[in-house]
């Protein structure tokens, strides 16, 4: 699990390789994440976008944005959750992904929120212990 919080809003984000839909003959690997945002403040949030970063084992960059998640731009009131899973499909073993959210606050103050890092492995990847 990886953690971080901005502005009382938790994030957690936990990454799963999916085999099932793997195919490493093919240079198919894939990783469901499943994210959980947690209100800690006082006054309701709304989450409006996204941005991801991912690069995979080789060092390809592959941008993401848009609007809400997972078609969605929760508002998520004091003391509550909110709670999505998405996949991410790369054709290397192992990947990083990292982004953050477009914010917006019931004061009407928008901020950003910096989302964890996180690793997307495999058990394909070839590790070498220096």
């Amino acid at each position: 699990m990886y953690e971080r919080e901005t502005r009382s809003i938790h994030f957690a984000v936990k990454p799963a390789y999916l085999d099932d839909q793997s195919d490493p003959d093919d240079r198919r690997y894939v990783w469901s994440y499943t994210v959980t945002i947690e209100n800690r403040g006082q006054e309701s949030v709304q989450l409006l976008s996204r941005y991801w970063n991912i690069t995979d084992a080789i060092g390809t960059v592959k941008e993401v944005s848009g609007p809400g998640v997972v078609g969605a731009q929760p508002v998520i009131a004091p003391g509550e959750k909110f709670q999505y899973t998405s996949g991410c499909p790369l054709p290397t073993a192992s990947g990083l992904m990292r982004g953050r959210y477009q914010m917006k606050a019931a004061s009407g103050e928008a901020f950003e929120a910096e989302i964890p890092a996180f690793l997307l492995e495999s058990p394909y990847e070839q590790r070498q212990i220096h």
